[in-house]
C-alpha cells in the first residue's frame, strides 16, 4: 500500500505566498483581455513544480439573481443568444437567470437589481446571497457572485436589454415546480442556471416563510 502524508506534514500549500509569479504580459486586451502567465507554484509532496506557462480568459467580476415571486412561487427566467453555446455547437439561445458585469465603483447587489430591470423588467426588493463561485478556474478569472432576489412577477415579461449593447433578451416566468422539472431533465446548459435554481429547490420554504 502507497505510504500517504498529511497536509500538515507536507505543508499543504494553500495561498499566494506558495506561487512565484515570474513573467505576465498581456497579448490582446479588448472587450475582454488575455494575460499569459509565467509561474511555479509548490507541490502538495513538497516542493515545487517545473515553470508553466498558462494563458487566463480575463473577465472580471458578475453578479446572478434569480427572481423569485414567494407568492406565486415562481421564477423569472431570461433567454438570449450567447456565443459561446454557438461555438460549442449547443443550442444558442440559452435560458439563465439575471446577470450583469460588476462595472468599477459597483457593487454587486447594485448590479443585481440594476441588471433584474434592464433584463426582466422586475424590481427585486430584497436579495438573498447565494454564494461567490468561479465557473471556469482552469482558464478563466471570471467571479459570480450569486443571489435569489424576491420580486412580484406579475405582468413580469416581454423583450428586453439595451440596443447599444445588442441585446435581445427575453423574460417570462415559470413555477418553481415545472422549473425543477426542466432542470431534472438536464435542459439548462448555463451553469448560473443550474446551480441557483439547485439552492433554491433546497432553501423554498425557507425563503416563503421569511418572505410572506
Amino acid at each position: 500500500m502507497a505510504a500517504t502524508t498529511t497536509p500538515a506534514a507536507t505543508g499543504r500549500p494553500n495561498s499566494p505566498a506558495d506561487v512565484e509569479l515570474i513573467e505576465k504580459t498581456t497579448p490582446y486586451d479588448g472587450y475582454f483581455r488575455i494575460d499569459v502567465y509565467r509561474l511555479r507554484h509548490k507541490r502538495f509532496g513538497g516542493g515545487w513544480t517545473e515553470v508553466m506557462t498558462r494563458e487566463l480568459f480575463e473577465r472580471g467580476r458578475a453578479a446572478v439573481v434569480l427572481p423569485y415571486d414567494p407568492a406565486r412561487d415562481a421564477v423569472v427566467l431570461i433567454e438570449q443568444f450567447r456565443i459561446g453555446a454557438y461555438a460549442a455547437g449547443l443550442e444558442p439561445w440559452l435560458i439563465e437567470p439575471v446577470a450583469g458585469i460588476v462595472e468599477p465603483g459597483e457593487t454587486p447587489e447594485q448590479v443585481a437589481r440594476r441588471e433584474a430591470l434592464e433584463e426582466a423588467g422586475c424590481e427585486i426588493a430584497e436579495l438573498e446571497p447565494i454564494g461567490t463561485v468561479l465557473p471556469s478556474p482552469g482558464g478563466g478569472s471570471e467571479v459570480l457572485h450569486l443571489y435569489c432576489g424576491r420580486v412580484d412577477s406579475a405582468g413580469v415579461g416581454g423583450i428586453h436589454g439595451l440596443p447599444h449593447e445588442h441585446e435581445d433578451i427575453r423574460a417570462f416566468t415559470l413555477p418553481l415546480d415545472a422549473a425543477l422539472e426542466r432542470l431534472a431533465r438536464s435542459e439548462y446548459h448555463n451553469a448560473s442556471t443550474v446551480m441557483t435554481l439547485q439552492w433554491l429547490a433546497l432553501n423554498r420554504e425557507r425563503l416563503r416563510k421569511i418572505w410572506s
